[in-house]
């Protein structure tokens, strides 16, 4: 039996995003999902949305049918 996974290539927090600290966040995700690692990202609130920075994937975890990303923003976009 196959596991069902998506490859990510953008992170969509749908501002459930929490702070670790500095510009380090993590965000958890129904289902697994792979996002590239060491890649910069952008990251947005909705999928349809304006691009709000950029980010770099710094830890993936898989359990319990579910994702967490760990990741850093490196780049903020003005939200004016």
């Amino acid at each position: 039996m196959g596991m069902p996974m998506e490859v990510q290539t953008v992170i969509v927090t749908k501002g459930k995003e929490q702070r670790v600290q500095g510009n380090v966040f993590v965000l958890e995700k129904d289902g697994y999902r792979l996002y590239p690692l060491d890649v910069p990202l952008e990251v947005r609130r909705t999928v349809q949305s304006e691009a709000s920075g950029i980010a770099v994937v710094k830890k993936l975890e898989w359990e319990d049918n579910r994702t967490t990303v760990t990741y850093e923003l490196v780049s903020l976009y003005s939200t004016n």
